[in-house]
C-alpha cells in the first residue's frame, strides 16, 4: 500500500506503520490491535486494504470513541460462502497453466523445510494470485516487493479463521462507533456485495462505493484510479481526519 500512502501524502498526514514480523509469541488479530494501539494518535482515520481492512474493523471494534473513521478498501470475507467464491473467482482467471502453478506452489509451502524457502514461495504464489485478482492494471502502479513473512501470515490468517468460527467475529463490529465505508471493485474476486451485506448487520450505518471495471487494487486499475482516489479523499476530508492506515501482511 505504499504506492497509496503517497498519493495521500499530499493532502494527509499519512502514518503507515509495519505490522511485526513473527517470532516468540504467534501473531494473533490482537497482538496486531494492541501493536497499533500503541503507535496510532486519537482520532485517526484508518485506511486498510485487503486483509488491512479486517484489521482495521477489529481495531474500531476493540477501541470504540479512538477512531474517526473506517475506509475498508477490498475488504477481505468472513464467511465460508464469500471464500468459495473467492476462490472460485481466483481460479477461473488463472486458467489451467496457472491453477497448475499455484498448486504447485502450495504443495511446495507445506513441505518446505525453513522459513527463508517458505517466504520464498509465498511471495512467489501471492504475486501470481495478485496478477490473477487485478483487471486492466496500470503497470507503473503495480506495488513493491512483497514484504513476506510466511509464518506471519499463516498464524494470523489462522486466529482470523478461528474468530470468525467460534462467532467473534464479525459481531463484535457491532461495538464500532464511527463512519465506516467499503470502497470495492466491481471486478474484485472478493464479493463485496456480500461481505457488505453481512458486515451491516453490526453496522448498520456502513456505506458501501463500487467501482466499475475495477480489480482488487483500486489505485492501481488504468480505468478506477481516478475514481477511487477522489473518492477516497472525498471521505477523509469529509471525516477531518489525519489518514493512517492498516497493512496487509
Amino acid at each position: 500500500m505504499a504506492p497509496l500512502a503517497r498519493v495521500l501524502t499530499g493532502g494527509f498526514e499519512v502514518l503507515e506503520p509495519l505490522q511485526r514480523r513473527s517470532g516468540g509469541e504467534p501473531l494473533t488479530v490482537a497482538r496486531h490491535v494492541a501493536d497499533l494501539a500503541e503507535i496510532l494518535p486519537p482520532g485517526t482515520s484508518l485506511v486498510g486494504w485487503s486483509w488491512g481492512a479486517m484489521l482495521a474493523l477489529s481495531f474500531a471494534a476493540a477501541h470504540p470513541g479512538g477512531v474517526r473513521s473506517l475506509a475498508l478498501v477490498g475488504c477481505g470475507t468472513y464467511d465460508a460462502a464469500a471464500r468459495s467464491a473467492y476462490e472460485a473467482a481466483v481460479a477461473s482467471r488463472l486458467g489451467e497453466e496457472g491453477r497448475q502453478r499455484a498448486d504447485h506452489l502450495r504443495q511446495a509451502l507445506a513441505a518446505a523445510a525453513t522459513d527463508a524457502e517458505r517466504d520464498r514461495l509465498l511471495g512467489e504464489l501471492g504475486r501470481l494470485l495478485d496478477r490473477a485478482q487485478a483487471w486492466d492494471p496500470l503497470p507503473e502502479e503495480q506495488g513493491e516487493p512483497l514484504w513476506v513473512d510466511a509464518r506471519g501470515h499463516a498464524e494470523t490468517w489462522d486466529d482470523v479463521l478461528r474468530l470468525q468460527a467460534e462467532g467473534a467475529e464479525p459481531a463484535a463490529f457491532a461495538a464500532i462507533t464511527c463512519p465506516a465505508l467499503m470502497l470495492h471493485g466491481d471486478q474484485d474476486p472478493h464479493p463485496g456485495p456480500a461481505t457488505f451485506a453481512l458486515l451491516r448487520r453490526y453496522l448498520p450505518e456502513l456505506q458501501y462505493r463500487g467501482f466499475a471495471e475495477c480489480g482488487h487494487r483500486p489505485w492501481a486499475e488504468r480505468r478506477a484510479r481516478e475514481p477511487f482516489l477522489a473518492a477516497l479523499r472525498e471521505w477523509l476530508a469529509g471525516q477531518g481526519s489525519r489518514g493512517s492506515r492498516a497493512g496487509n501482511p
